[in-house]
């Protein structure tokens, strides 16, 4: 730990799929009852779906609690599924379930946003990973998620799990991440100078009715209006639950780089939201194939290339952090592909989105 800091949080949204005929199946419900009595307890959540599921870890003081608690919580969901006959699946969007089928979970906060933005709302069968990383400092927090949106094309890059859309292969690796940004306040987030200054849009927001909480600010990165965490919101739910590991110590070294620079008063340069989101439509577009945009040296690189620099350049965190060696699963990822390459070669090989859905519930227990 540095400063006592960089702690972890991480939610994961399942898809509850049927093994048989391979769609996904409204169960929520059942998995919260029994749920709620079992290991899980309080953090297993319902979602706007009842197709969904979603799980999140208590406090977590390093990757290792990480781990064990992701193992818990896959492995529990997949054994309360299976007593109903069905699977679960790590992936953000499912191969050919129609969103029109879907039905809602019976909420107020749920029917209030499904009021407001009506389809855009129904359609939203999309599911992700969310990772927090600890920041006690919010002047800090909201100094380091600025600088951090450089870093969210490549998360995004090497999360990609959403290469389908009812049926139809979209040409898209993060089809996830077109579907999202129809909602309001979604995207990368501008800078913010100060803390104060983030609070105020939030409290314009609150009263002019656009929003009732901070908590509906969607962005790819929040320092978080309630937490003392930065929220980064970008990515893809990987499929194998080591990727997802991967992620979240880079995410946290990433974070705590910022912090030791930032402590130095140094800082990764600014660059525009309009600039960073040329990057992300590559990485929606292309995953780890994408020749990304380097800023610094004003070319286009292979993605490969910028994640070696980038474990580079985190290097010293991770090491103080103690993640050195769960981060060389990254270059694997950047060379090898993410689950959206594993689901169209799947798919290319069969023609069969059911073919797709069984690799996806197997990769998805790989290892637990």
């Amino acid at each position: 730990m540095i400063d006592d800091q960089f702690t972890l949080g991480v939610e994961e949204e399942y898809q509850i799929v049927h093994p048989e005929t391979r769609d996904l199946r409204s169960y929520v419900s059942e998995i919260m009852e029994e749920g709620g009595r079992t290991i899980l307890r309080e953090r297993v959540r319902q979602e706007l779906h009842q197709s969904m599921v979603e799980v999140g870890t208590t406090i977590c003081q390093d990757l290792g609690e990480v781990r064990t608690q992701l193992l818990e919580m896959r492995s529990e969901l997949d054994r309360l599924a299976r007593k109903g006959g069905l699977r679960i699946v790590a992936a953000s969007t499912h191969p050919f379930s129609d969103w029109t089928t879907q039905k809602i979970t019976e909420a107020d906060r749920y029917h209030t946003i499904v009021n407001d933005m009506q389809d855009l709302a129904r359609a939203n069968l999309i599911f992700g990973l969310h990772v927090h990383v600890g920041i006690k400092d919010k002047q800090v927090a909201v100094a380091l998620a600025n600088q951090v949106r450089y870093f969210l094309p490549h998360l995004l890059a090497l999360s990609c799990s959403s290469p389908f859309w009812l049926g139809r292969k979209t040409g898209l690796m993060s089809n996830r991440s077109h579907i999202f940004k129809r909602f309001p306040r979604t995207g990368i987030p501008d800078e913010f100078e100060s803390f104060e200054q983030l609070e105020n849009l939030v409290k314009l927001l609150v009263k002019t009715h656009c929003i009732d909480t901070g908590k509906k600010l969607w962005w790819d990165v929040r320092a978080h209006y309630l937490y003392d965490t930065v929220e980064i919101r970008i990515c893809d739910m990987p499929t194998n639950m080591e990727d997802t590991l991967a992620l979240v110590a880079l995410a946290q070294a990433l974070m705590a780089k910022l912090y030791l620079m930032y402590k130095r008063n140094t800082a990764w340069r600014s660059y525009e939201r309009s600039l960073i989101e040329e990057n992300k439509w590559r990485a929606q577009r292309y995953g780890t194939d994408a020749m990304m945009i380097d800023f610094g040296m004003l070319c286009e690189r292979p993605f490969p290339e910028l994640a070696d620099e980038l474990l580079e350049f985190v290097a010293e965190a991770s090491d103080r952090l103690g993640t050195t060696d769960k981060l060389q699963r990254i270059r694997q990822m950047a060379r090898q592909g993410t689950s959206a390459h594993r689901q169209i070669e799947v798919w290319d090989r069969t023609q069969d989105m059911r073919a797709v859905v069984d690799w996806l519930v197997e990769e998805t227990m790989h290892g637990i």
